[in-house]
C-alpha cells in the first residue's frame, strides 16, 4: 500500500496520530523541553482543495471533526489547531505532524524533520518558515534518527512512513529498537495502516521483548476482512508516558464510533 501524506492528508488516521503526538509532547514536556525527530516528516502542511488531497479522505475525516458534536478533550485540542490554520472557517488548510509538533513545543523544544524527497523537503522548509525551533533536513530518516536521538537524552521520535517499500514495517521496528536500546528514556511512536492481522502481528513481534514497555492504540474502522484497504490504523508507543493508556482510548474510541463503520472499534493494549 502506497501511503502518500498528501493523498490521505486530514483522514480518520491523521486524527489517530495527530491527536495522540501532540498529547505525547504536551505530557513529556511538563518534565521539560523535548527535541522531536520526525523520520519521515512530509510537506507540513496541506490545501485540502488542491490535487494533492484528490482522494477526499478528509471529507470523512477532519471534516466531520470539525463538525462533531460532543467532541471529547484530546480531539478538541487538534480541532483547535485546525481552526488556527483556518480562521474564516471550514478545512481547506490541515497541518501535518512537522507544524503540530513546531508549534507546540515548549521553550529550549526542538523539531527535526526528515524527508528524502527533495522537493517535498523544500515544502517542507516552506511550511516551517518562522520557527526557530524547526529545521527540515533532506536524508532518509530511518538512516539518520538513530545516531541524531542519540546525540540528546529523552527524545520523542515519530516514526511515519508512508509504506511504499515491502520493507517499511522490518525498518520501523528495528529503528525503534535501537533508538530505545540506545537510550531508554527516549520515546518512539510508531504509525502503521491496519489492513489484516497478519502483516500488524508480524510487525508487533518484532517489537516484543526487545523495546521496552510498549502500548497499542487501535482504531478499526470496520472489520479487517478486505487486506486491500486500510480498514484502521495504530500507533504503537514505546516507552509510554504515564496517562498514555488512557489518552489512546479516548482518541481511539473517538475516531472508531463517529468515523467508523458498524463493525468499527478501538483497542488500547500493552506489552
Amino acid at each position: 500500500m502506497n501511503y502518500r501524506h498528501s493523498f490521505h492528508a486530514g483522514n480518520f488516521a491523521d486524527l489517530v496520530k495527530h491527536a495522540l503526538v501532540l498529547w505525547l509532547l504536551k505530557t513529556r514536556q511538563k518534565a521539560g523541553p523535548v527535541t522531536v525527530f520526525d523520520t519521515h516528516a512530509g510537506a507540513g502542511l496541506y490545501d485540502l482543495s488542491g490535487d494533492g488531497a484528490r482522494s477526499r479522505e478528509a471529507e470523512a475525516g477532519v471534516a466531520k471533526l470539525m463538525t462533531a458534536e460532543g467532541r471529547t478533550p484530546l480531539m478538541d485540542a487538534l480541532a483547535a489547531e485546525v481552526e488556527k490554520l483556518n480562521p474564516d472557517g471550514g478545512v481547506r488548510f490541515y497541518p501535518g505532524s512537522p507544524l503540530l509538533i513546531a508549534d507546540a513545543l515548549s521553550e529550549g523544544g526542538r523539531y527535526v524533520g526528515f524527508e528524502l524527497n527533495p522537493p517535498v523537503r523544500e515544502m517542507l522548509a516552506e511550511a516551517l518558515t518562522g520557527r526557530a525551533n524547526a529545521q527540515a533536513r533532506e536524508g532518509d530518516g530511518y538512516e539518520t534518527v538513530t545516531t541524531e536521538a542519540g546525540r540528546v537524552r529523552g527524545p520523542l521520535v515519530l516514526i511515519d512512513p508512508p509504506f511504499e517499500k515491502p520493507d517499511d514495517y522490518i525498518r520501523s521496528a528495528e529503528t525503534a529498537v535501537a533508538i530505545v536500546r540506545r537510550d531508554p528514556s527516549a520515546t518512539v511512536a510508531i504509525w502503521t495502516p491496519l489492513k489484516d492481522l497478519e502483516t500488524f502481528d508480524a510487525f508487533i513481534r518484532r517489537l516484543q521483548g526487545k523495546a521496552g514497555p510498549t502500548l497499542v492504540a487501535e482504531a478499526r474502522l470496520r472489520p479487517l476482512t478486505n487486506p486491500m484497504k486500510m480498514n484502521g490504523c495504530a500507533m504503537v508507543v514505546v516507552n509510554p508516558p504515564a496517562g498514555a493508556e488512557a489518552a489512546a482510548d479516548e482518541i481511539c474510541g473517538w475516531v472508531a464510533n463517529a468515523l467508523g463503520d458498524t463493525g468499527g472499534r478501538s483497542e488500547v493494549w500493552t506489552f
